[in-house]
């Protein structure tokens, strides 16, 4: 379906909308803006073909490498099953459909790809990364979707404003429920592996909605002409927004394959410091050149806001270190001061070891306290044989060793 509709797409593209504008699609005045800067309208086809086919191949290898290394696994196979319908395609595929089928019945047969593809989202992100519904409730909200869907596949959301209105709100409230259940499993449910996983998709997330809010979202809404369908910030904005996408399939990909899990909290460290950095050192930087500029203006002999911007540049070069030290303190203390505290780690393990009778339940505690207090790039756990236990027990029982400690 991707491959045959491609033609579609560039078909639309290259056409200017003059009333409805689709996804990407531009606007007579938007391509007079092209060429005012030296680029054709092929120019913006072939890059937006571009991001297409380079985001939809690379969910596509992400489900390719799942397949050979965790094809065992079926949450893994699900999560592959999600990433294959990834992917800004579905609005070419409104072209396709409709000169296969008609208009009437491609509204069907979209509203059927919608809710698959919704349908697969949803699962996988209730039932990651255990493959339990956690809590119980979310279980009975796919049911409550999986009813909407049959509803909206009898009456397709597209014929009318009230059922695309009705299905804009339902999604939100499922949107929201992912959240809220991921947070409670990650709060009262996950072991520290588990948590891994969860901060990479996680993170990835909160990256991809920041950027789109931050660069687009907001621009749009405080000058509602960037925002025109057909303009050029709103086509550039989607592509873009489209093309961060590809943070998801590399997240599941690196949870799921429990490569490199912990350096996920290097990564979160460092967007909150120089986020935050970036944000406060933009907002001083600001704040200096008007006050300059304010103070000089009654100035003759200073024309023009060369000098405030020198000396806002010096003041930013002055305040980059202390600033950044001082908030790194104050991140390490304010989130991960817990992580570190290997003493208060081992009291709770040890309290909970006097009532722990389960010997598998004890060793997986015990490896999940070596790997969250030590972090190491290993651990191994054997069972020392012992005249009391079976065969089979003695192949299991406890020596730790920790490979490539920090």
């Amino acid at each position: 379906m991707f491959v045959v509709s491609l033609p579609g797409l560039v078909m639309q593209l290259q056409t200017p909308c003059t009333s409805s504008c689709a996804d990407w699609q531009l606007s007579p005045d938007a391509v007079r803006m092209l060429e005012h800067a030296g680029l054709s309208l092929g120019d913006y086809v072939a890059f937006s073909l571009l991001v297409v086919v380079m985001l939809t191949l690379a969910a596509l290898a992400v489900v390719a490498v799942l397949l050979w290394r965790r094809s065992d696994d079926w949450m893994a196979l699900l999560v592959g099953l999600m990433l294959l319908s990834f992917g800004p395609t579905s609005f070419t595929n409104t072209v396709l459909l409709s000169h296969w089928f008609g208009p009437a019945l491609a509204t069907h047969l979209l509203s059927l790809f919608d809710a698959l593809s919704f349908s697969s989202l949803t699962l996988a992100f209730y039932l990651f990364p255990d493959g339990r519904f956690v809590p119980r409730w979310t279980r009975w909200i796919m049911y409550m979707g999986i009813g909407f869907s049959i509803f909206f596949l009898i009456f397709p959301r597209y014929s009318s404003a009230f059922l695309d209105a009705l299905s804009g709100i339902l999604y939100v409230i499922i949107l929201l429920s992912l959240v809220i259940a991921q947070v409670y499993r990650y709060r009262r449910v996950s072991t520290p592996v588990q948590r891994q996983q969860t901060k990479w998709v996680v993170y990835s997330l909160a990256v991809l909605i920041l950027l789109v809010v931050g660069l687009f979202v907001l621009p749009q809404h405080l000058f509602p002409a960037l925002g025109q369908p057909g303009s050029l910030f709103a086509a550039l904005g989607t592509i873009v927004s489209d093309s961060l996408l590809v943070l998801l399939p590399i997240a599941f990909g690196m949870a799921i394959l429990r490569y490199r899990l912990y350096e996920i909290d290097i990564l979160i460290s460092r967007t909150l410091l120089y986020g935050t950095l970036t944000f406060v050192l933009a907002a001083v930087y600001q704040v200096s050149v008007f006050t300059l500029e304010a103070l000089t203006s009654g100035l003759t002999l200073i024309r023009g806001n060369q000098p405030a911007i020198f000396a806002s540049t010096l003041l930013i070069a002055a305040l980059f270190k202390p600033l950044h030290d001082r908030m790194k303190a104050l991140i390490d203390r304010r989130f991960y001061r817990r992580k570190y505290d290997a003493a208060r780690t081992l009291a709770a393990f040890s309290a909970t070891v006097r009532d722990e009778v389960d010997l598998n339940q004890l060793c997986t505690k015990l490896v999940a306290v070596v790997e969250e207090t030590m972090q190491p790039a290993h651990v191994s756990l054997w069972l020392s044989p012992h005249k009391r236990y079976s065969e089979e027990t003695t192949r299991a029982l406890p020596l730790i060793e920790t490979v490539g400690t920090p």
